[in-house]
């Protein structure tokens, strides 16, 4: 007998409810016998659905929190480089991560994740964009701004952390 599904594959094993060919790549194991995939009836993972209101909300609440967080991260800069970064971006991220959890009424899942890093990349951007205005310090400076990138990179962790 033949695979339903890959006519080119011989096989003696059959589906114990409809009773067709199954190769070794087909068949699902389950707690009555190895079956087709359509007797066993699979599944797809199901997907996060978020609606458009809940997004918009999300978007909402990660450019007012990146815009605060980012303004606080510029005040409070010397301790950015006392720190290595680390510090402010643990706080940074629970603070980009929070709004965005509490803007959504708690909801979760990989949308709302990368909504809450661009908040932490605009925290970022606007403690960049301060520092230029307030002192002239260029771009061509970011290379040696270690200590804002490690913040950075630490805070896109805790805000995705906090809508898993």
């Amino acid at each position: 007998m033949q695979c339903a599904a890959h006519p080119a594959v011989d096989t003696d094993l059959g589906c114990s409810r409809c009773g067709k060919g199954i190769c070794a790549r087909c068949l699902v194991h389950t707690p009555v016998g190895a079956r087709c995939r359509d007797c066993a009836n699979v599944r797809r993972i199901p997907t996060y659905h978020t609606p458009t209101v809940t997004l918009a909300r999300a978007f909402a609440s990660a450019i007012v929190a990146g815009v605060v967080v980012g303004v606080a991260w510029w005040i409070f800069n010397p301790l950015t480089y006392f720190f290595f970064g680390i510090i402010p971006g643990l706080a940074v991220g629970f603070a980009v991560g929070e709004a965005t959890s509490l803007g959504t009424n708690r909801r979760a899942g990989p949308p709302l994740q990368a909504i809450a890093v661009g908040g932490a990349v605009l925290a970022y951007l606007v403690r960049v964009g301060l520092l230029f205005a307030a002192s002239g310090w260029i771009f061509a400076d970011l290379r040696t701004d270690l200590a804002g990138l490690v913040g950075l990179g630490v805070a896109a962790f805790i805000a995705a952390g906090r809508l898993k």
